[in-house]
C-alpha cells in the first residue's frame, strides 16, 4: 500500500514507485495504471473497444468499468466491430438484461451504432487512422492532478469528426480519456515512473 506522498500529488509505493492518487487506491487500479493506461493502441478492435468502455465509464467510476471488462467483452463479443455491427433489437433486449453489463438503453445503443459506423470507415479511413490523427505536437506536463487537462483542441476536433461519420455518444472529454488511455497524449504527472514509457512521446 501507499507509503507517502509527494508534493505533486504522486504517491510513492512500498515499491518505491511514483503513482498518482488515482493509481494507488488498490491493486486493481495500480495493475491498470502500471500495464495499459497510457500504451499506444492502434488496432481497430482495441480502440473501438476502449471508445466503448469510455462511454460506459461516463457518470461512473473507472474502477467499476475495470471490474466489469471481462463480463463486457462476454457480452460484446470481444468487442469484435463486425459481430457488434451486427447487433439488433433483441440483442439490446438481452444486454438490458445482462447484469454484468451496465444497462443503460442509450449507451448500449450508441455502442452498437459506433459499430456500424466503424465499418462504413472502412472505405474511407480506418477508425484507428481517424483517432490517431488528433496526436498534438506537443503533449501535457502535468507536476499536478489539478494540472491535468480533461479536453483539449484536439479532442473537440475529433468528436466533431466522429459524429460527423454517424458516431454517438462522443465528446470532448470522453474522447480525451480515449486519447490518454491509448497513448495518443502522455498525461502521466511528471515524476511518475510511467511517464514516458509509451514510446510515443519522449521522456521529460
Amino acid at each position: 500500500m501507499p507509503a507517502t506522498t509527494t508534493s505533486s500529488d504522486l504517491v510513492i509505493g512500498d515499491d518505491g514507485l511514483a503513482r498518482p492518487r488515482w493509481a494507488s487506491q488498490d491493486q486493481l487500479l495500480m495493475t491498470y495504471y502500471d500495464t495499459e493506461w497510457g500504451m499506444p493502441v492502434t488496432d481497430e478492435r482495441g480502440v473501438f473497444e476502449r471508445l466503448s468502455l469510455e462511454i460506459f465509464q461516463s457518470g461512473l467510476s473507472w474502477r467499476l468499468i475495470l471490474q466489469r471488462r471481462p463480463l463486457l467483452r462476454e457480452a460484446f463479443a470481444g468487442f469484435d466491430v463486425d459481430t457488434v455491427a451486427r447487433f439488433d433489437d433483441d440483442d439490446v433486449q438481452r444486454l438490458l438484461l445482462d447484469p454484468g453489463v451496465i444497462r443503460n438503453r442509450l449507451k448500449l445503443s450508441s455502442i452498437i451504432k459506433n459499430a456500424r459506423a466503424t465499418v462504413a470507415l472502412r472505405e474511407d479511413e480506418p477508425l484507428q487512422e481517424v483517432v490517431w490523427a488528433a496526436k498534438p505536437h506537443v503533449t501535457p506536463r502535468p507536476t499536478s492532478a489539478a494540472e491535468v487537462p480533461s479536453t483539449s483542441a484536439e479532442s473537440r476536433l475529433l468528436t466533431k469528426r466522429l459524429k460527423a461519420r454517424g458516431f454517438s455518444f462522443v465528446g470532448p472529454t470522453n474522447l480525451f480519456a480515449l486519447m490518454e488511455a491509448i497513448g495518443i497524449v502522455d498525461t502521466h504527472l511528471v515524476g511518475s515512473h510511467r511517464r514516458g514509457t509509451s514510446g510515443v512521446w519522449p521522456r521529460d
